[in-house]
């Protein structure tokens, strides 16, 4: 295993080519999906067979005209052509832009139109979609599609559409890799856009490849085996697949998140451990407990938002240990490795960087105060965050070598660092703030609730700056499900104050990609659905 505190490749695609000679027939890949008959189905790759992929792909999309500096689109759940397709980029030096398959209409008009794609590689299901924009997208040159079942056919269009197995089977000689800068982009990265048109973050090759070491830092060793069920058009699982590929750790990889069948695949696989974002863990948790939950081979978490309430109780039921951690896209990174600090604590800066929260003047800010958690490297090597053709929120996200967050936070006296809320994103109820975690965690032990998201909305009623609070929540049983049953729950294991106003019944919570609700949309459909009653 690697041991070295840099990288050992500067791009991902001069990494597998290396690989594909020292260790060509290891099984580094393994994609998992869930048949209609409910049976498992993989399909894996070596390291030799994402080489000779990858570079198939790169000859058929250099006959589409892709060259270094191209941009193109990948809009698809975890398959093997994802990670093929990234290492075709790499050797012909294109960025690739990951693009939610769930998204369409006038977003991803937008998210196409504004990142200069030249063509779209999705599969078979995100193809209408992308069908419909092809008027309000005229830079469009070509589409790939990744057929999923067996009887799909191309359809006519008003540009060229490949089948990519096709492009997949290109024949001749290999491509020899394009001279790339470690600084050079290597694929752009939307944020969630909870307000306006999301953002694009340009992430380096040198960016990406660092994630090679994550799991040096996190005690991952090549006797583990990764899961995730993260999707790799978020920065989370392009994090655990550059880690997997940089220390050949075996990596099993979801078409999409389950929580139904999470436990199954884990214990198949015998895998070890996986990553655990906020918007996962009430799902997770509120599974009916069985009595083999920790008979399972998973020894460590890495968990991101994980409550102080239900952090032991998770870790009893499930029989592992979590290790916190915290970051973002455009950079900043924490780490609460077991037994270090105390429940609850998004952790200590990782190495490399320094942290602190500034009130609104850029001041420190004393400790158990709270203001906005912010980073700069530990080398005072300025940092730069860059937001495609957007330079105006580029300079505003470092200000005086910071690098912002956009969260509210403290540190306690011992340099225990605590996560509140987005900046703007708080319930406040009554002159308080309402803690939306810790309502969440306690309506996730009810035996009413399957998931459960908790969010404030402001109404005509409330004073200036407060909100209602909201329980959006999906009933175990919608039949039998009783909402006055529900609020003599919360009333009996909250503080009056905690107790929601508004009990939301959903079929489904409305989540992104990376399993996180969406506010905007819950609020929408609070208006919309008669089934919302108010107490």
């Amino acid at each position: 295993m690697n041991t070295m505190n840099k990288p050992t490749h500067s791009n991902l695609a001069a990494l597998i080519a290396d690989k594909a000679r020292t260790n060509p027939d290891m099984e580094i890949l393994t994609f998992v999906s869930v048949r209609t008959d409910g049976q498992l189905e993989d399909q894996t790759r070596t390291y030799r067979q994402l080489y000779d992929g990858g570079q198939a792909v790169a000859r058929g999309l250099a006959d589409l005209g892709v060259s270094q500096g191209s941009k193109l689109a990948v809009m698809m759940n975890n398959h093997p052509e994802f990670a093929e397709t990234m290492v075709a980029s790499g050797i012909l030096g294109a960025t690739f832009v990951p693009v939610d398959p769930r998204t369409m209409g006038a977003k991803l008009s937008y998210m196409l139109d504004f990142t200069d794609c030249e063509g779209v590689i999705c599969a078979d299901y995100a193809l209408a979609p992308v069908l419909s924009v092809l008027a309000d997208c005229p830079q469009l040159k070509w589409l790939v599609v990744v057929p999923t079942v067996a009887d799909f056919r191309l359809p006519p269009a008003t540009l060229p559409v490949a089948d990519f197995s096709d492009l997949a089977t290109t024949r001749g000689e290999p491509l020899t890799l394009a001279p790339l800068e470690p600084a050079d982009t290597m694929l752009m990265m939307f944020t969630s856009g909870t307000t306006g048109n999301p953002k694009a973050v340009l992430l380096s090759h040198q960016r990406l490849m660092g994630a090679t070491l994550n799991p040096l830092l996190a005690g991952i060793t090549t006797s583990d085996r990764f899961y995730t069920g993260l999707s790799l058009t978020h920065i989370n699982a392009q994090g655990t697949l550059a880690g997997a590929l940089g220390q050949e750790i075996p990596c099993v990889l979801s078409r999409k998140f389950t929580k139904t069948r999470l436990w199954e695949i884990i214990r198949h696989y015998g895998c070890t451990t996986f990553n655990l974002l906020g918007g996962m863990i009430p799902e997770i948790y509120a599974m009916p407990e069985k009595f083999d939950d920790a008979d399972n081979p998973v020894r460590i978490v890495q968990s991101s938002g994980m409550p102080a309430d239900l952090w032991q109780k998770f870790e009893k039921r499930f029989g592992l240990k979590l290790h916190e951690t915290y970051g973002a896209t455009e950079g900043g990174a924490m780490r609460n490795p077991p037994g270090a600090g105390p429940a609850g604590s998004i952790g200590k800066p990782a190495v490399g960087w320094v942290a602190e929260i500034l009130d609104e003047t850029g001041a420190i800010c004393p400790p158990n105060v709270e203001g906005e958690i912010c980073f700069r490297k530990d080398n005072n090597v300025p940092l730069v965050v860059q937001y495609y053709k957007n330079t105006e929120a580029s300079a505003d996200k470092v200000r005086d070598g910071w690098l912002h967050m956009g969260d509210l936070g403290h540190k306690d006296e011992h340099g225990w660092f605590y996560f509140h809320h987005r900046v703007g994103g708080g319930v406040r109820r009554n002159g308080d703030f309402v803690n939306t975690t810790l309502v969440e965690t306690v309506l996730m032990e009810s035996p009413l609730v399957a998931d459960v998201f908790v969010y404030g909305v402001a109404t005509e009623s409330n004073v200036a700056g407060e909100k209602n609070l909201v329980a959006a929540v999906v009933p175990v049983d919608r039949s039998g499900y009783d909402e006055g049953q529900l609020l003599d729950y919360c009333r009996k294991h909250l503080e009056r104050n905690d107790v929601p106003e508004i009990l939301q019944v959903l079929d489904e919570i409305p989540k992104t990609i990376s399993e996180k609700p969406i506010e905007s949309a819950c609020i929408e459909l609070l208006v919309a659905r008669e089934s919302v009653s108010s107490k």
